[in-house]
């Protein structure tokens, strides 16, 4: 490359960080030819619109072959198999978002219509002489407002230049230049592939395209942005962690490209506070109160303003200017669209609360609107997708300089019907008798679909999950009828509080379902929502705000619980209920034992003849009952974290109190002592070949039992002197149980021998740092203490892409080998996964290492003498399979220490 060119590159790319610059000129003066003397060698005006209008002819006129798309914005010309783009001069130097969704896929495993694989790119067209250079754009660090330091955060701050693209002419009147955008179609650099090369929910996608096979459909335009439909096909490579799912498989795909150019004057942001869970976007100031670089995010939501501000400021009710519009998919099953639209509309209840009526609304396709189209990017949508994916999201897109939601649209994957068809069985089917068969009554299935799509749509509106909600509910009060009837299960549907397990068989009449919008909804639509007129700028306005929060501060109502990669908090997880855990699983267990013997009388052979339906329904039974001890197994160890500001700091991390974390740990070894239930064989017998499912629970749960001596250890080093559950105590505890029976001197059974084998191990695994059976190896556990186990990821869906449950057995061998966390890990690479704690940026709650404060080994060696020495003397008194179970863990421990 010349050095002119490559200088010409750098100088583009300094032009396109001066925001209001006029990006089509050259920075040093326009760069006219002279000849010798004074005399400019410049074409006449007549002469250039000429030799324009005979360019644009030729490629563009009736003999050319041309479809011509025609916008306000941007016009498209398409020439065969290139597009040709026009843009008028003064739009040079514009933002634009140019975003990529898949309208339809040959693999829907590697893509999902309707669907944007990544966020559109924030970019310019700037033009320096005959070449358009695309630029992505560097939003600008907040800064004082002098020239110099604007000139010194600018170069600090410039544009990188993406790909360039050759001018072919101007338009006859020379008001705009027509320059080749195929190469921007064709490109599969981030951002623009239909399928990326990205990880995601586990699962890694690599893909060569074939630009050959490439190809360009139709071509649209209107007031503010165009559409290009094209055509890309190639060879798939996925692998899921430690499998190849497939190779090189022929996949193709037809994207939607929208160009869309950006409101000349963004939205005022509004500052975001990691107290109140609402999507965001970080910032940069070098205008802190510090003096020294800062950060802070401003929260993603849709611009809601009033249509009258008169109206609006006299009280009245009034409609937004621009309301949010979704569009309901024709492929909806006509049964769901009254529910869908209700769920959604429902949170038209909350915008009433600060003033406005009617800004969400929900459409059916246009029918005669040529206009409309569900993958641009201007049109949001409720997509239906024909899937064995049992699963809904809600993803929106972004004005980078505002945080204003350009996009937002809900993806359903059609097999959420047999999820919820699960939940509500084995969650709600003791005291419900409309879930009792194998599909769910129309009213009961109305109401969990107007539920997962408010959930959903709660997301189009920038709202993040809030795990933390449900734990505000007294347990006894999911048993009130007035109170669930009032409040249903949860202060928050954008928790995961599903259906209300705590409900017995004679809580008659008692409210099963989540609200149709609880207090904290309220909340996060004003906080997000609720006009500051009186603020001069977004500064001002925060400070407004943080008056607001202040306000409700202390109230568990409103406490926002992030989600966790590390389960640290046993108060903020996914699909549990109420604020005592232990009581609340104890409910769940008395009620999936209901369900467990009456399930032949509900769903019987005459309408399930081989038993197909009852297996999947018992499987989630089981995968609920697992989720109720893990749950409950989480408060061993556990720290209540609370987003905080200075002023209430003292409950930022609050371990849960030993008393608590005893019951916790004696209630989940109850369970394992009492589990035969779940092994009814009148029902069992008729499913396929597998191990007793009492003795697969009884093992892992056992396993997890004995994983929680980290968190412990951390725990009792930040708890009060008084209140700590130590890891002396752990052991205790542990040793009771695993010996009770030893020490009373009877004989064991299966069940037992399998406890102590575990416990022997546990002990070994850790005091000699060399485990005796690869099944149970706690050795190698990732130093974090609250890495999630196998188990754990299955029981609360951590994987939403299903493969560690699909491949449990595999996953289980791996990390026996390589440690509890190592299949966390992997899933946290596989998903580029980034987490921290603080108040910008806030987003799940980040590793801890306890290895600093890890004694383990000592503690632990020391109860292997004190193992050694009782079963010395439980051999001795023994007799048959007991005596010979005790003599192996004797030769295991002497083994070991020799060694």
């Amino acid at each position: 490359m010349k050095k002119t060119l490559k200088v010409g590159l750098v100088v583009a790319a300094l032009i396109i960080s001066m925001g209001n610059a006029d990006a089509s000129i050259w920075p040093f003066g326009k760069r006219n030819k002279k000849a010798k003397g004074d005399t400019a060698l410049v074409d006449s005006t007549a002469t250039k619109e000429k030799k324009s209008k005979a360019k644009y002819e030729k490629l563009f006129g009736k003999d050319s072959g041309c479809v011509t798309a025609k916008g306000d914005f941007m016009t498209l010309h398409t020439v065969g198999q290139k597009v040709y783009a026009e843009l008028g001069n003064e739009l040079f130097g514009r933002d634009v978002l140019i975003a990529t969704t898949i309208s339809e896929i040959s693999d829907s495993s590697v893509g999902s219509v309707g669907y944007k694989p990544e966020k559109p790119l924030h970019c310019r067209f700037v033009k320096i002489d005959t070449i358009v250079y695309l630029t992505r754009v560097n939003v600008i660090p907040d800064h004082k407002e002098s020239p110099a330091m604007s000139e010194a955060v600018r170069r600090n701050n410039m544009d990188p230049v993406l790909m360039k693209f050759k001018t072919a002419c101007l338009t006859p009147d020379s008001t705009a230049t027509v320059f080749e955008l195929t190469p921007l179609l064709k490109s599969t650099m981030a951002g623009l592939s239909p399928i990326p090369n990205k990880s995601s929910d586990g699962i890694s996608t690599k893909i060569t395209w074939d630009n050959d096979l490439f190809h360009v459909g139709d071509a649209k335009a209107f007031e503010d942005n165009v559409s290009i439909r094209t055509y890309h096909s190639g060879k798939v490579t996925q692998t899921a962690l430690i499998f190849t799912l497939k190779k090189d498989a022929p996949t193709t795909a037809i994207a939607t490209r929208t160009i869309l150019l950006l409101p000349e004057e963004p939205a005022r942001p509004r500052v975001a506070d990691s107290r109140v869970g609402i999507f965001l976007s970080n910032r940069t100031t070098f205008d802190a109160p510090s003096e020294q670089s800062d950060t802070y995010s401003v929260i993603h939501r849709w611009r809601v303003e009033p249509a009258d501000k008169e109206a609006f400021e006299r009280g009245e009710l009034v409609e937004p200017a621009k309301p949010i519009v979704f569009y309901l998919d024709d492929a909806f099953p006509a049964e769901l669209r009254a529910p869908v639209k209700k769920g959604i509309e429902r949170w038209n209840m909350a915008f009433e609360k600060i003033g406005f009526k009617n800004v969400v609304r929900v459409l059916d396709y246009p029918k005669d609107d040529p206009q409309f189209d569900p993958d641009n990017l201007k049109y949001s949508c409720i997509r239906w997708l024909p899937s064995t994916t049992a699963n809904a999201m809600g993803p929106s897109w972004v004005d980078p300089r505002s945080g204003e939601i350009i996009n937002a649209s809900v993806i359903v994957y059609s097999d959420v019907v047999e999820t919820l068809h699960s939940w509500r069985f084995v969650q709600t089917a003791q005291v419900d008798e409309r879930v009792r068969s194998l599909r769910l009554d129309p009213e009961v299935r109305d109401e969990s679909w107007a539920y997962v799509l408010a959930h959903e749509v709660g997301h189009c509106l920038g709202f993040m999950h809030n795990m933390a909600a449900s734990a505000s509910v007294p347990v006894e009060s999911l048993r009130d009828v007035e109170y669930t009837q009032q409040y249903g299960t949860t202060p928050s549907i954008m928790d995961y509080a599903r259906f209300n397990y705590v409900a017995q068989p004679e809580d008659k009449g008692v409210g099963l379902t989540p609200p149709a919008l609880g207090a904290y909804d309220y909340w996060l639509v004003e906080y997000a929502y609720k006009p500051v007129p009186e603020a001069e700028d977004m500064w001002a306005e925060a400070k407004v705000l943080e008056q607001w929060v202040a306000a409700k501060a202390g109230d568990k109502t409103y406490r926002y619980g992030r989600q966790q990669s590390e389960r640290i908090d046993p108060s903020a997880i996914e699909e549990d209920l109420s604020d005592d855990p232990v009581q609340a699983s104890q409910y769940g267990v008395q009620n999936l034992r209901y369900i467990m013997a009456h399930f032949d009388e509900w769903i019987g052979d005459e309408v399930d003849t081989y038993g197909k339906y009852r297996e999947g329904l018992y499987n989630a039974l089981v995968k609920q009952y697992n989720r109720y001890v893990e749950a409950v197994l989480l408060n061993v160890g556990g720290i209540y974290l609370t987003s905080t500001h200075a002023a209430e700091a003292s409950q930022r991390a609050v371990p849960v109190s030993a008393d608590y974390q005893r019951k916790a740990l004696r209630w989940a070894m109850k369970q394992v002592d009492d589990c035969e239930w779940i092994e009814d064989e009148e029902l069992t017998d008729m499913f396929r070949l597998r191990t007793s499912r009492a003795n697969v629970v009884a093992y892992n749960h056992t396993l997890a039992i004995f994983k929680t001596y980290k968190a412990t250890i951390f725990c009792s080093h930040i708890a009060e002197e008084g209140n700590a559950f130590t890891l002396e105590d752990w052991i205790k505890e542990c040793s009771a149980w695993v010996w009770k029976n030893t020490t009373a001197g009877k004989t064991l059974t299966p069940h037992e021998r399998m406890k102590q084998r575990l416990w022997v191990n546990t002990l070994l695994g850790v005091a000699t740092s060399k485990p005796l059976y690869s099944s149970a190896s706690l050795t190698s556990l990732a130093e974090e203490a609250y890495a999630p186990s196998v188990d754990h990821i299955i029981a609360f869906d951590l994987d939403e892409s299903g493969l560690v449950e699909r491949y449990a057995d595999e996953f289980r061998k791996l990390e026996s080998e390589q440690g509890v966390g190592a299949v966390a890990a992997l899933l946290a690479e596989a998903n580029d996964a980034e987490v921290s704690f603080g108040p910008a940026g806030y987003g799940m709650q980040s590793k801890v290492n306890v290895k600093v404060v890890d004694e383990s080994k000592t503690y632990f060696y020391g109860e292997v003498l004190r193992t050694k020495s009782l079963l010395e003397k439980a051999a001795k008194r023994a007799s048959g399979i007991t005596k010979t179970h005790y003599q192996t863990l004797l030769e295991e421990i002497e083994t070991s220490l020799d060694k």
